[in-house]
């Protein structure tokens, strides 16, 4: 019996260590996870989208233009200003809806009722300075339901000095990544409070030119223009006015105007713009009007274009 009750006194002992070890691990556990869980809450907090305002309902003309599986491809003649003297040069705007990711900003490749319709633009300009071109692009990503600034807009140029990149993604506020070669911008990461995107309102205006704002704005400038100036990226004063089918935006302190003109019936394309400005640097700092005038509209799935025999389509848009 004394050997039997010594046994079960071993066992008990056991069973209470085992036990007290579980619960240890248990509560090991439970910490761990605890302490995992603002990890994941924070990473998806940067890159959550505010909620937006009221959807913008789309009409059944806008669906059966944007919606047919083609793009709408605009060639613009251009008198670019670069340097104090004026350039010719070709300017092409490719409109495009697309289903948009919110959370990575990129193109959707699958359906997703998280998805977010938008109308995306690709602005090109390409002309030359003397012996070496310039190659300016700028990409818009604006909600087709008209209900909240671009989701991301970015602007690339190239010319044989180097090239430049600027990218503004719209979360909790407007982030902006910017790469540069030249001494003072180089590398910069900041935030910006929300506000008007002049970037946005070429987009915009196709959906609903009554829509643009007027009158006394806060507006970044287009990112392109930022670059080509060399000013800080940052909201500037603004007066914008909408006066039959031409949208105007003077901005005082950088004595700037710009004015897009545009067909006031369905689908609004765009006709062409005049942006007033300083060109030029040191001395050789005068004031010139940039001018594009349209050449051609089509509209195609020039995805799929891309065979020797369908430069001929380059053609319709008089571009060389």
């Amino acid at each position: 019996m004394q050997i039997m009750n010594k046994l079960v006194k071993v066992l008990k002992a056991e069973i209470i260590l085992w036990v007290i070890i579980g619960v240890l691990l248990l509560l090991a556990s439970c910490q761990n996870n605890t302490k995992a869980a603002p990890v994941a809450i924070h990473t998806m907090s940067n890159i959550v989208t505010p909620k937006a305002e009221a959807k913008q309902k789309t009409s059944p003309e806008f669906k059966a233009y944007w919606y047919a599986g083609e793009a709408e491809l605009s060639s613009y003649k251009l008198e670019q200003a670069r340097y104090g003297e004026l350039r010719e040069g070709t300017a092409v705007m490719v409109y495009v809806t697309e289903d948009f990711l919110p959370d990575v900003q990129v193109k959707a490749n699958n359906s997703s009722k998280s998805n977010i319709p938008v109308l995306k633009l690709n602005a090109t300009k390409n002309f030359n300075t003397g012996i070496y071109p310039y190659s300016i692009m700028q990409s818009t990503f604006y909600p087709v339901a008209n209900n909240q600034h671009a989701l991301k807009v970015s602007s690339s140029i190239q010319e044989w000095c180097g090239h430049v990149y600027t990218q503004l993604n719209n979360r909790n506020e407007f982030e902006i990544m910017s790469h540069s070669y030249f001494e003072g911008e180089a590398d910069q990461h900041f935030k910006l409070d929300k506000t008007i995107l002049e970037n946005e309102l070429w987009t915009q205006l196709r959906i609903n030119p009554q829509s643009l704002p007027t009158g006394n704005l806060k507006i970044i400038p287009a990112l392109e223009f930022h670059r080509l100036r060399h000013v800080p990226i940052k909201a500037y004063e603004a007066t914008a006015t909408l006066q039959a089918n031409t949208y105007t935006i003077n901005y005082p302190e950088l004595n700037r105007t710009l004015a897009i003109t545009f067909n006031p019936e369905f689908p609004y394309e765009i006709l062409g713009w005049e942006e007033t400005s300083k060109s030029g640097f040191g001395n050789s700092t005068t004031t010139l009007t940039t001018k594009a005038t349209k050449l051609n509209t089509i509209k195609s799935a020039y995805w799929q274009k891309n065979s020797n025999k369908d430069e001929a389509l380059r053609d319709l848009l008089q571009l060389k």
